[in-house]
C-alpha cells in the first residue's frame, strides 16, 4: 500500500465531501491511467490514486483511517480488501474508455471473476462492564457464519459426481469482449460469464444439502479472549474465523468490537478513572482518613486538613490497565463537601461560636 497520506494523494482536504473526493480521482485517474499514460512512473501513480480512491471513497474505510492511519488500514483490511465494492468501471465509462478489470488484475495480481481471494469477514459486537475491560475476559460466543458443506466436501455436487469445466468460459469464469473506443483506445469489457455466473464450473447434479453452493450458514460457538484495557471501540481481529470462501480460499477474518457499559461509579477517560466521594464538613476542615472506591475493592484515601469542596486527589496505578503492557494509569478521586441540612440548636450554637472564633483570626 501506499505510505504517503491518502488525503494528499489526491490534493484533497480531509472534511472533502464524496463528490469532491470522486471528481479529484476522476482527474488523476484520467491523467495517469495506463491507457493513456506510457510514462515509467505512471503505473505506480495509478496503483498509488486507485488505493487512495478506495479508502476515502468507502464510508467505513474511511472513518477506520482518520482514526488510526494506514496503520489501522493495514491491520484490519488485507490488499484485496482495500478495493472490494468499488465501482471503478462507471467512473471509467464516463471518461470515455473502457477501464477492463484485467487492469486491476496486472496491476494488483488479482482476479475479479471466478476466483475470490478470500471469503467474507464477520462482525461481532460483544458488550463487557468496565471491571471486565480492565482484567480481561474469556468469554464465549456464538456467531453465524459460511462453513464448507460436509456432504460434497465444498464442491456442491452430489456425491459420485464432480462440477465440469464451463465450456462457454473454459473455466475462466470471465467474457472478455473487444470493442473500438474513442480516439486511438481499445476497449476492453471484461464481465461475469453468464454459464456459470463466474465461477468457472458447472455443477450438473447439485448437493441435496447444500443445494450446490458448496458451503452452508451455521451457528458455531467459540472461545474469544479479550485482553485486559480494551476502549469503547477496540477491534479484535481473528484470522481465517470469517465466512468460508468459495473453491477452496481462505476464510475471511472475524472482527469483534468491544462496547463497554456505562459504570455508575466511575468515569474512564483513557487509562485514567474518575470518581466523586462525599465527605463532612468536619472530614474536610480537621483532615480524615477516608474511604474510597476503586476496580479492586474499598481504598483508604488521606483526606488534609482544610481540603476545599471539588479538590482533584491522584491515586497512582489505580486506573485501568494498558493494552499489552504492565502499565497502569492513574484514579482520580474529587471530594464533594456534604452540608448538614438538619441540626441541632446545640449544633447551631456550636457553629455560630466556630464562625466567631474565625473571625477574630482573619
Amino acid at each position: 500500500m501506499s505510505e504517503k497520506d491518502y488525503y494528499e494523494v489526491l490534493g484533497v482536504p480531509r472534511n472533502a465531501a464524496k463528490d469532491e473526493i470522486k471528481n479529484a480521482y476522476r482527474k488523476l485517474a484520467l491523467k495517469y491511467h495506463p491507457d493513456r499514460n506510457k510514462s515509467p512512473d505512471a503505473e505506480e501513480k495509478f496503483k498509488e490514486i486507485s488505493e487512495a480512491y478506495a479508502i476515502l471513497s468507502d464510508d467505513e474505510k474511511r472513518k477506520t483511517y482518520d482514526l488510526y492511519g494506514r496503520a489501522g488500514i493495514g491491520d484490519r483490511y488485507a490488499p484485496e480488501d482495500i478495493f472490494r465494492g468499488v465501482d471503478f468501471d462507471e467512473i471509467f465509462r464516463d471518461l470515455g474508455f473502457g477501464f477492463g478489470f484485467d487492469i486491476f488484475d496486472q496491476l494488483f495480481g488479482r482476479r475479479r471473476w471466478g476466483a475470490p481471494q478470500r471469503g467474507y469477514d464477520l462482525q461481532y459486537d460483544l458488550e463487557m462492564s468496565l471491571e471486565e475491560a480492565a482484567r480481561g475476559l474469556d468469554k464465549e460466543i456464538s456467531i453465524s457464519r459460511v462453513e464448507d458443506c460436509q456432504t460434497c466436501g465444498g464442491t456442491g455436487a452430489k456425491a459420485g459426481t464432480s462440477p465440469k469445466v464451463c465450456p462457454l468460459c473454459r473455466g475462466t469464469g470471465q467474457i472478455r469482449r473487444q470493442q473500438s473506443g474513442a480516439g486511438f483506445f481499445s476497449i476492453t469489457q471484461i464481465t461475469a460469464c453468464d454459464r456459470c455466473s463466474g465461477k468457472g464450473r458447472i455443477v450438473e447434479v447439485p448437493c441435496a444439502e447444500c443445494r450446490g453452493a458448496g458451503s452452508v450458514r451455521r451457528s458455531r460457538r467459540m472461545n474469544v479472549k479479550i485482553p485486559p484495557g480494551v476502549d469503547e471501540g477496540s477491534t479484535l481481529r481473528l484470522r481465517g474465523e470469517g465466512d468460508t470462501g468459495p473453491g477452496g480460499v481462505p476464510p475471511g477474518d472475524l472482527y469483534i468490537t468491544v462496547h463497554i457499559t456505562p459504570n455508575s461509579v466511575f468515569e474512564r477517560r483513557g487509562e485514567d478513572l474518575f470518581c466523586e466521594i462525599p465527605v463532612s464538613f468536619t472530614q474536610a476542615a480537621l483532615g480524615a482518613k477516608v474511604a474510597a472506591p476503586s476496580l479492586n475493592g474499598k481504598i483508604e484515601l488521606r483526606i488534609p486538613p482544610g481540603t476545599q469542596a471539588g479538590t482533584l486527589f491522584k491515586v497512582r496505578g489505580k486506573g485501568m490497565p494498558r493494552m499489552n503492557s504492565h502499565v497502569r494509569g492513574d484514579e482520580y478521586v474529587k471530594v464533594n463537601v456534604t452540608v448538614p441540612t438538619r441540626l441541632t440548636k446545640r449544633q447551631k450554637e456550636l457553629l455560630i461560636d466556630l464562625d466567631r472564633e474565625r473571625e477574630k483570626t482573619d
